[in-house]
């Protein structure tokens, strides 16, 4: 696939804006962004889909939250997504996802973000066998452009506390030439410019923006989604995370043997540079400690940390090394058993212990 094959157009968010969807189908496009009303464009939403789904769709799915959190509509999309041919640009699964996240209806376009790990795990997975890809990059741009748009070119900052103070409860006893009570501007996310190609120099940040939006989002994203998203952390590591079985982190037990996991080890291995692996790390600590009482997502965030972190160390990456090892201890603590003693409670007890 050529890195530089033009998908779509940068897409404003107004309804009556021309669109621009996957090429290469002679069928129309999937018209939702027509009617008026929220219910109205769930409804053609889900009439459009159910002429996509191998099965009927469930006849009580009639709002946007039930579509997302309906088990058994996400196996099947799951299932087409997940084909040796899709995300071509006739895949009309494809088409209906981009047609979805433009029909500008929130919680619609939550239902696009249910599915983003997986198009973003097989498509980066894929990328280098040179596979037509025009659908997933399609659905990215979808996303990207949505964030252009919605930050006005401005970049994600936090102000963060000048670290010349020796505590948070003193001043320093010299000032500096800068003030030392002042903030410090540190950038998570830099400004972004339009695109409507994906070319290799800005894949990894087109697929990163997406995720940052996915993270933004994902309290109201079900397990299942998480979960999708762990698995491919793995993949995305290669084999090289079997060397974090023997490490110091314990637990080794939680990692598991998943025989497609080690199917797809190196076949799936991709690059992990900052501006990808920076979101891939902050969804990763909400699965990891966000929601510690479903053990299932638990396990499959420990199993990712742990692929991750032996990456970083076989990349000799100081940045993911600390990153993945500060997530890999949070977790191990958040294992260890808890201790309902508080060092700053008052002991009623009269007796004195010289």
């Amino acid at each position: 696939m050529s890195d530089d094959s033009p998908v779509l157009e940068i897409l404003t968010n107004t309804p009556t804006s021309e669109t621009t969807s996957p090429a290469g189908t002679s069928k129309p496009t999937l018209d939702i962004a027509s009617p008026s009303g929220s219910l109205s464009k769930t409804q053609s939403a889900i009439r459009s889909l159910s002429s996509i789904l191998p099965t009927t769709t469930p006849p009580d799915l009639c709002t946007a939250l039930s579509l997302l959190h309906d088990h058994e509509v996400a196996s099947n999309i799951s299932f087409l997504l997940r084909q040796p041919n899709s995300g071509a640009g006739d895949d009309n699964l494809c088409r209906w996802l981009y047609d979805t996240f433009q029909s500008g209806e929130p919680d619609l376009q939550l239902v696009v973000l249910r599915f983003l790990p997986i198009i973003a795990g097989l498509y980066l997975s894929r990328v280098s066998l040179s596979k037509p890809l025009a659908g997933f990059e399609a659905v990215l741009l979808a996303l990207y452009a949505h964030e252009t748009t919605s930050r006005a070119g401005q970049p994600i900052t936090v102000n963060v506390p000048d670290l010349s103070h020796p505590s948070v409860y003193h001043e320093s006893v010299s000032p500096t030439k800068n003030n030392s009570t002042a903030f410090n501007l540190a950038v998570l996310s830099p400004s972004l410019e339009p695109l409507g190609t994906v070319r290799s120099t800005k894949r990894a940040r087109i697929v990163g923006v997406a995720l940052e939006l996915y993270y933004s989002k994902i309290f109201q994203m079900p397990i299942g989604s998480k979960i999708d998203f762990c698995d491919f952390c793995v993949v995305w590591a290669g084999h090289e995370a079997d060397v974090g079985k023997d490490s110091d982190y314990g637990a080794s037990e939680l990692l598991g043997a998943n025989e497609s996991r080690e199917r797809m080890g190196k076949e799936g291995r991709i690059p992990l540079p900052w501006e990808l692996l920076q979101p891939v790390l902050r969804i990763l600590g909400h699965c990891l400690l966000g929601t510690r009482e479903n053990k299932e997502l638990f396990d499959a965030a420990w199993a990712a940390c742990r692929s991750l972190s032996a990456r970083s160390i076989h990349d000799i990456d100081p940045r993911a090394i600390l990153a993945t090892g500060s997530l890999l201890r949070l977790g191990k603590m958040a294992m260890e058993p808890k201790d309902d003693y508080d060092p700053t409670e008052v002991q009623t007890s009269g007796v004195i212990t010289i």
